[in-house]
C-alpha cells in the first residue's frame, strides 16, 4: 500500500486520536496527558522517545544507514476558550480551555504519520524526527525545544497548520512569508489619584492612555511604508474602580505584526517615544514591558517545491491551490529560520459541515476528511526529501 492508502486505512484511528485530544485539551506548558499520550502512542508504534522542553516529545524513526534527516512538526497546545460547541460528544470536557486553532489535529495527523512512516520504514534512507512541540499559543514551545537541541543534525522541516478560512480538501505550499512576526507589549500609565470633581488635583490615566492608543496608530500611518502589511493593536484596557474618581494607573497590552524583520526590531523604540511623549504631554508617566513572539514564518523556495511534488504525486495537480498569507503569528519560524522548511496550509473549511468559524472563535471545529490528507503529506515528504 502506498501512503496515501496507509492514511485512508487509518482515518478511523485519525479521527478518533483528534477527537481525544480535542475533548482533552491543555494550555500552554500544561501539556502533561496529551504528551503523554503522545509518548505512549509512539512507543506503540515502535518508535524512540524522548522528552524535551517540558512537556514536548520527539520521537526518533532510522531508516537505513545514511542519509539526510528531515523533521515533522506538529504542536500541542489549546486555548484559554469555553467551547461552545454543545451538539458534538467530543466537546471539551475541561473548562475554559479549547482546541481552537486545530493543534489536536495537527498531533493526530503526525501520530499516524508516524504509524505510516514506521510500516514503510525499509523504503527510508535517513532519519526522521517527529516533533511534537508545547506551548505554541504563547509563542515559547519552539526556542525551548532549539534550546535543548532538537534540530541539531536535521536538514530540513515541514509544518502543517489546518486552516478554517480555505476549503477542505486544498494544500497550500507557496514560498515566501506566511505567517508574520508577532511581538506583544504592555504599557503601564501612571497618573494621580483625585475625586472626579476636582480633576485639577490628579493626573487622568485614562486621558494619557486613550491619547496613547490614538498615538500608535501613527507608526502605521506615518512611520512605515504604506506597500509594507503591518498591524499595531491593543486588544486589552484596564484601569479605574470608580465612576467618579479620577483614574490613577490604566494599563495597555497589544500586539505588532509584520514580515519585514526590520520593522520587527523597529517596533520598540518607536512604541517607546510615542509613549513616553504622549504619557509626558498629560504630565503621566508611563513603562513599556515589549517582548518578541514570533519571527515571520518564511517558507524556503526549494524545500516548499519538493512538499508540492510529494501531495502532487499522491492527489494529482488540482489539490493544490494559492492561498493568502496571515497576519496571525507561528512560532515554527524559528524552526525553520534554523534550517529550511515549509509551513503548510490544509484546508479544513466546509460551510455543509458548519466548519468554517475562525481560528480562535468559540466554535471552531473542522472538516475531519482532510485529516488524511495532511497525515498523507507529512509522511510523503519526509520519504521523498529523504530519498531523492
Amino acid at each position: 500500500m502506498n501512503v496515501r492508502e496507509l492514511a485512508e486505512k487509518y482515518k478511523g484511528e485519525l479521527v478518533a486520536l483528534r477527537r481525544e485530544f480535542h475533548k482533552n485539551p491543555e494550555l500552554s506548558w500544561k501539556e502533561i496527558q496529551t504528551g503523554n499520550r503522545v509518548e505512549e502512542e509512539l512507543k506503540k508504534i515502535g518508535i524512540e522517545v524522548k522528552r524535551i522542553a517540558k512537556t514536548g516529545v520527539v520521537g526518533t524513526l532510522k531508516g537505513r544507514e545514511g542519509g539526510k534527516a528531515v523533521a515533522l512538526r506538529a504542536d500541542m497546545d489549546a486555548l484559554p476558550i469555553e467551547e461552545a460547541n454543545n451538539d458534538i460528544p467530543y466537546k471539551s470536557k475541561n473548562s475554559g480551555v479549547m482546541h481552537a486553532c486545530g493543534h489536536d489535529s495537527h498531533t493526530a495527523m503526525l501520530l499516524i504519520a508516524a504509524k505510516i512512516l514506521w510500516k514503510l520504514r525499509d523504503q527510508i534512507k535517513g532519519t526522521v524526527k517527529f516533533i511534537f512541540q508545547p506551548a505554541e499559543e504563547n509563542m515559547q514551545g519552539a526556542k525551548k525545544m532549539l534550546d535543548e537541541g532538537v534540530m541539531e543534525g536535521v536538514d530540513a522541516i515541514l509544518g502543517i497548520h489546518i486552516w478554517s478560512q480555505f476549503s477542505t480538501g486544498k494544500v497550500s505550499l507557496e514560498a515566501g512569508p506566511r505567517f508574520a512576526a508577532g511581538d506583544r507589549f504592555k504599557i503601564t500609565v501612571k497618573g494621580k489619584g483625585s475625586h472626579g470633581a476636582i480633576p485639577h488635583l490628579g493626573v487622568d490615566a485614562i486621558v494619557a492612555a486613550s491619547a496613547i492608543v490614538m498615538n500608535l496608530q501613527s507608526i502605521i500611518s506615518r512611520e512605515i511604508n504604506p506597500l509594507e502589511p503591518v498591524v499595531v493593536s491593543i486588544g486589552k484596557i484596564n484601569g479605574g474602580f470608580n465612576f467618579n474618581v479620577i483614574c490613577n494607573e490604566v494599563v495597555l497590552e497589544g500586539t505588532t505584526r509584520s514580515f519585514n524583520q526590520d520593522i520587527q526590531n523597529r517596533f520598540p523604540s518607536m512604541i517607546k517615544r510615542i509613549v513616553d511623549h504622549t504619557a509626558s504631554s498629560f504630565n503621566a508617566k508611563a513603562e513599556i514591558d515589549y517582548t518578541v513572539g514570533s519571527l515571520s514564518c518564511i517558507n524556503d523556495p526549494i524545500v516548499s517545491q519538493m512538499a508540492k511534488a510529494s501531495i502532487i504525486k499522491l492527489y494529482g495537480e488540482d489539490i493544490v491551490a494559492d492561498f493568502e498569507q496571515t497576519m496571525g503569528g507561528e512560532d515554527f519560524s524559528y524552526f525553520n529560520q534554523t534550517v529550511p522548511g515549509i509551513m503548510v496550509f490544509l484546508g479544513v473549511g466546509n460551510k455543509e459541515k458548519n466548519t468554517t468559524y475562525p481560528h480562535h472563535h468559540e466554535k471552531f471545529n473542522l472538516d475531519e476528511d482532510a485529516l488524511p490528507i495532511g497525515t498523507s503529506l507529512y509522511a510523503q515528504f519526509a520519504l521523498d526529501f529523504l530519498n531523492r
